[in-house]
């Protein structure tokens, strides 16, 4: 009964311990770009996003301006493949998105954007979030040319 009691404390503690690490992960990645913003339109819709500050933003931003449809992904997200794969060196290896979020999933080379809050997944990078309640917006939109262009403040 000793043993057992001890085995379910340990895992207990070692539960609090992986999920204080992944939220510590999560707040590191939050540090907004100053001066900039990410501009997405389409048809008579305008959208910003705040841009966070690492190494696979900056591998995006380099990239823009694109001009891409979105899919529809899991009645969860819309994704959009870039040209190539963004750099994921250096990034913290996993992440928790909520509803608005936009970001990359390196695994398969594709920018999504959350309209629905998930779950932590493995190889998820935070990019940016999109202002207000722009993701209703976007949640919308159909086979249409969407834009995503950097603008500075």
């Amino acid at each position: 009964m000793k043993t057992l009691l001890l085995l379910s404390l340990c895992g207990f503690i070692g539960f609090f311990s992986v999920n204080w690490e992944v939220n510590n992960t999560e707040v590191k990645q939050q540090n907004i770009m100053e001066n900039m913003k990410l501009k997405i339109t389409f048809e008579d819709t305008e959208l910003s996003a705040v841009l966070y500050d690492n190494a696979t933003t900056r591998d995006f931003i380099s990239l823009l301006p694109i001009t891409t449809e979105l899919e529809d992904y899991a009645s969860n997200e819309k994704i959009f493949y870039p040209e190539r794969k963004l750099k994921s060196e250096g990034a913290h290896s996993g992440y928790k998105p909520s509803k608005g979020d936009i970001t990359y999933y390196a695994p398969w080379g594709d920018v999504a954007i959350f309209y629905k809050d998930f779950g932590h997944a493995n190889g998820l990078i935070s990019l940016g979030k999109i202002d207000n309640n722009g993701i209703e917006k976007l949640k919308e939109v159909g086979e249409v040319p969407v834009t995503f262009e950097l603008v500075q403040d």
